[in-house]
């Protein structure tokens, strides 16, 4: 499956940005959705992931009761919806697929084989 991530942008601390992620050439219903983000000289961190029928959902600490994820199989498609956004949540966003991940091993981007190229939020303070 290849995937396309989009939406990112610059935005004032305390406002809010929604990305997608266009997944083509296989079915998208079959694969674990999640966002992973590196900011300069960081590591990529977990950020959100969502389960294949879209009903379970997990979150890093940080971004939790701020950031969404979702996804729409029938468009393919993988959101993650920003609000309250800090000058922390500054970096670059992928989206990433994964198939056969269990819950314990959701965080791990060696899970995930198929990645975006990458959207880039820019939160000034």
């Amino acid at each position: 499956v290849q995937l396309q991530a989009s939406g990112g942008g610059l935005m004032q601390a305390g406002g809010s940005l929604s990305l997608s992620c266009a997944a083509s050439g296989r079915t998208f219903s079959v694969y674990t959705g999640g966002w992973f983000r590196q900011a300069p000289g960081k590591e990529r961190e977990f950020v959100a992931a969502i389960f294949r029928g879209g009903g379970s959902t997990v979150y890093a600490d940080s971004v939790k009761g701020r950031f969404t994820i979702s996804r729409d199989n029938a468009k393919n498609t993988l959101y993650l919806q920003m609000n309250s956004l800090k000058a922390e949540d500054t970096a670059i966003y992928y989206c990433a697929a994964g198939r056969q991940i269990i819950l314990t091993t959701i965080r791990l981007r060696e899970q995930y084989n198929h990645w975006g190229q990458g959207t880039l939020v820019t939160v000034s303070s």
